[in-house]
C-alpha cells in the first residue's frame, strides 16, 4: 500500500442494486465527485456469492471490481463470514450459536455462528479460497477485510469441549486449576475436566477464576477463527494483507492479542454527537481516546474503517452531525494516526434494519445535499494532506488499559457492585493529558514500557507479578508513575494477593492500603491540599481508600468521615523516578491541575504555545494538528481556526508553517 495516500471511501453493497444498472453507473460518477479511492466490498454478500451450497456466482462481483478499478478506485475485499446464508443454517444446525442458557439460536440477524464448528470453518474455507482464487490477483484488490466486527460467544457442546481442552493446555492438571480458582470455596473442587462448563445463569456463577478464563477463551477462540480465515486466504495468496474492523470499548476480545495476527488495525467509529449532557469537546475526547487505543495496538497507523457521514439509525436518538462536524471528526482520525476515512455506508439501503442508517448517498440520490457536499470536502482535504500518510505519533505518555484486568475487575463482587466505571476512570486521566497536548498511547501488562516518560495505571485491580516488576524498574530508572486506588489486588487467576497492598509496589508508591470504602452514587468525601501545587479542595467518589504512609509525601488529605487526615494523593521518590498515588476518584476538574504538576519539567505539549479551551492538539511526525471543538472561531498562535475547524502545520527549520 503506498504511503503517500490517505484513503477515502465506504462500505459498498452493490448487490442490493443489481437490478438497477443506472444506480450502479451513477455510483461510480458520484464516487469520483467525492474523491473516493477505496471501497470495502462483499462484507455481507455470501448469499449472492453462494446462493446454494457449492453453487458460486462471482460474475456480478467481478464486473463491479472491474468498473471500480477503471475509475481508479481500489478494493478492500471482505470475507463474508459475518452473515451466513439461510441454506447453511437450516442444513447444519451446529453452525448456529448456543446462548448462555443453553438454547440454540434460530436463523437470522448476523454474527450468530459458532466459531468452533468444523462445518462452519470448512464452509468459510471454501468461500474464502474461491474468492482468493478469483480475485486475489486483481490489481484493484489491495487488502482483505476479514469478516465484520467479530464478537459474541457460543456455549454449544463443541465450544464446551474446546474450553475444557483449552483449560487442560493452560493448567496441565486439575490440581493446578483447582488451586488457581480456589475451588474449595463452596465445595466446588473439580475431579475431571469434563465437569467444567461455561458460566450460565442457571449454573456456575461463583468461580471468578472460571469467569475470567471463560472470557479469555472466548477471546482466544474468536482470534483462532480469525486466524483460520486469514490462513485460508494465505494458502492461495501467501502475501495477502489482512485487517479486522474493531469496535468501540468492545468487551469480548482482547484486541492487543488480535492485533498481533493482522497487518493493519482498523475500527468502526460511531460517537453520538451533540448530546445535551455532553460538549462537543467531550465527545471528541472520547473518540480520540479510542483512536489512540487502536493506534497503540500495533503502534503504527491504522484505518478508520467505518463512520457515518450523517447519523446512525441504532442509537437511542440518531442525531445528524452539525455542519462542519463531519470534516472535524474525519480529520481527527487522521490527526490521531489513521491513514483513512471510510463510511458505512456508500448508499442507503432500500429496506431492512439499516435502511435509515446514514450514508454518503441518501435515498434521494442527490449530489447537492449537505452530507454529500461535506463528504466531497473530506475527500479534497485528504488529498491535500496525503503527505501525512504513514507518519507516526511521538512517544510521551502511556495509559494502562488491559482487557483481562477489566474482565476481572467487573466480576469481582465488591467493594461496589453498582458499577466501577473502568472506562470512566481511564477517561479522566486521558482527557486531562489530551487537553494539555500530551501524546498518549495505551499499553497492557504484556507491553514494553521503554521510551515513555509517564505511565498511568488506573484501577489496575489484576496486577501480575511480572508487570509489577516492570513498573518498579520503570520508576527506578527515572520514569514517573501514576497509580490509583483499587490496584494490585489480585493475581492473573483472580486470587487475592496476600500481604500488603498494592501488591509488589508498596515501597515504590510509599503507601499501603489499609481499608477501602465503597461510595453510593450520591456520596463524595472532601479532600484538601497540604501543598500549594494541588487544587485547594477536591472530592473523592466511587471508592475511597484509607492509605498508610510508608515513606510517601502526602499532597492531599481526606477532610471528613472516619478517615479524615488520611492521604488521598501522595508522591514518593523511588530510585531516579517518582510515583504518585491517587486513593480515590476525583471530579473531572481535579485532573488538569494535577497533571500540570506531574508533567512540569517532564513532558511538554506537542503545541509550543498556550491552547485555548476547547482546542485539542495532536502530532504526527512533523505535522501538528489543532482542532477547535467550539461552535465559534478561536485565535491560536496568530491564526484563526473556524468553529469545528482544523488547522494543520508542518514543522520546518524556520518554524511552523500552516498547510491546511
Amino acid at each position: 500500500m503506498p504511503s503517500s495516500v490517505l484513503y477515502h471511501g465506504a462500505d459498498y453493497n452493490p448487490e442490493q442494486w443489481l437490478d438497477r444498472p443506472d444506480i450502479l453507473r451513477r455510483d461510480i460518477e458520484m464516487m469520483r465527485l467525492a474523491h473516493v479511492n477505496v471501497v470495502s466490498l462483499g462484507i455481507f454478500s455470501w448469499s449472492m456469492l453462494e446462493p446454494e451450497e457449492g453453487e458460486f456466482h462471482f460474475e456480478w462481483m467481478e464486473a463491479i471490481i472491474d468498473r471500480l478499478w477503471a475509475a481508479g478506485i481500489r478494493v478492500d475485499l471482505a470475507t463474508p463470514s459475518g452473515a451466513r446464508p439461510a441454506w447453511m443454517a437450516y442444513r447444519y444446525e451446529e453452525v448456529r450459536r448456543v446462548n448462555a442458557d443453553r438454547t440454540r439460536q434460530l436463523y437470522g440477524m448476523r454474527h450468530n455462528h459458532c466459531y468452533t464448528s468444523p462445518v462452519y470453518r470448512e464452509k468459510v474455507k471454501i468461500i474464502n479460497q474461491q474468492l482468493a482464487r478469483r480475485f486475489g490477483h486483481h490489481p484493484a484488490v489491495m487488502m482483505w477485510h476479514l469478516s465484520n466486527e467479530y464478537g459474541g460467544e457460543c456455549h454449544c457442546p463443541l465450544c464446551q469441549r474446546a474450553f475444557q481442552e483449552w483449560l487442560q493446555r493452560k493448567y496441565g492438571t486439575l490440581d493446578h486449576l483447582n488451586r488457581a480458582w480456589n475451588t474449595r470455596f463452596w465445595s466446588h473442587t473439580y475431579t475431571d475436566f469434563s465437569q467444567i462448563e461455561s458460566p450460565a445463569p442457571h449454573g456456575e456463577g461463583a468461580m471468578h477464576g472460571l469467569a475470567l478464563d471463560w472470557r479469555r477463551f472466548v477471546s482466544h477462540q474468536t482470534i483462532d477463527f480469525m486466524k483460520w480465515e486469514r490462513d485460508c486466504i494465505r494458502e492461495i495468496l501467501p502475501g495477502a494483507k489482512v485487517t479486522v474492523n474493531m469496535m468501540y470499548r468492545f468487551n469480548f476480545i482482547n484486541y492487543y492479542d488480535m492485533a498481533k495476527e493482522i497487518d493493519l488495525a482498523s475500527w468502526d467509529n460511531y460517537p453520538t454527537w451533540h448530546k445535551p449532557e455532553e460538549t462537543v469537546e467531550s465527545t471528541a475526547l472520547d473518540t480520540a481516546m479510542m483512536h489512540d487505543l487502536i493506534y497503540s495496538l500495533k503502534r503504527r497507523p491504522f484505518w478508520l474503517m467505518e463512520s457515518t457521514p450523517s447519523a446512525t439509525n441504532w442509537q437511542p436518538v440518531s442525531k445528524m452531525k452539525k455542519p462542519g462536524v463531519q470534516l472535524m471528526s474525519s480529520l481527527q482520525a487522521i490527526a490521531h494516526g489513521s491513514d483513512s476515512v471510510l463510511y458505512f455506508q456508500w448508499r442507503q439501503s432500500p429496506g431492512a434494519s439499516e435502511k435509515f442508517h446514514g450514508a454518503v448517498v441518501a435515498h434521494d440520490g442527490r449530489a447537492d445535499n449537505r452530507v454529500f457536499v461535506e463528504t466531497c470536502a473530506v475527500g479534497r482535504a485528504l488529498e491535500d494532506l496525503a503527505a501525512v500518510a504513514g507518519t507516526q505519533k511521538p512517544r510521551q505518555a502511556a495509559i494502562v488499559m488491559d482487557w483481562e484486568n477489566k474482565w476481572a475487575l467487573e466480576e469481582a463482587q465488591g467493594p461496589r457492585n453498582c458499577g466501577l466505571g473502568y472506562w470512566d476512570e481511564i477517561m479522566l486521566h486521558y482527557a486531562a493529558l489530551a487537553r494539555a497536548g500530551i501524546s498518549i498511547d495505551f499499553v497492557n501488562e504484556d507491553s514494553d514500557l521503554s521510551g515513555y516518560r509517564l505511565i498511568v495505571a488506573p484501577m489496575l485491580y489484576m496486577l501480575r507479578e511480572d508487570f509489577a516488576a516492570k513498573l518498579r524498574a520503570f520508576v527506578k530508572g527515572g520514569g514517573t508513575l501514576v497509580f490509583t486506588y483499587w490496584g494490585g489486588v489480585v493475581n492473573e487467576t483472580d486470587l487475592c494477593w496476600l500481604g500488603d497492598a498494592p501488591h509488589g509496589l508498596v515501597d515504590v508508591l510509599g503507601v499501603r492500603r489499609a481499608e477501602i470504602d465503597g461510595m453510593f452514587d450520591v456520596e463524595t468525601r472532601r479532600c484538601v491540599a497540604v501543598t500549594p501545587d494541588m487544587p485547594a479542595v477536591a472530592h473523592g467518589s466511587v471508592l475511597c481508600e484509607v492509605a498508610a504512609l510508608e515513606g510517601a509525601v502526602p499532597l492531599m488529605l481526606y477532610d471528613e468521615d472516619y478517615f479524615a487526615g488520611a492521604p488521598s494523593v501522595t508522591v514518593n521518590r523511588y530510585g531516579e523516578g517518582r510515583a504518585y498515588y491517587l486513593a480515590t476518584r476525583f471530579e473531572e476538574d481535579f485532573y488538569g491541575p494535577f497533571y500540570g504538576q506531574v508533567c512540569a519539567g517532564l513532558l511538554s505539549s506537542v503545541w509550543p504555545g498556550e491552547l485555548p479551551a476547547g482546542v485539542l492538539a495532536t502530532r504526527r511526525d512533523r505535522y501538528l494538528f489543532l482542532q477547535n471543538t467550539a461552535s465559534s472561531p478561536v485565535r491560536v498562535g496568530g491564526d484563526t481556526i473556524d468553529k469545528y475547524g482544523t488547522a494543520v502545520y508542518l514543522e520546518e527549520e524556520s518554524g511552523l508553517r500552516r498547510i491546511f
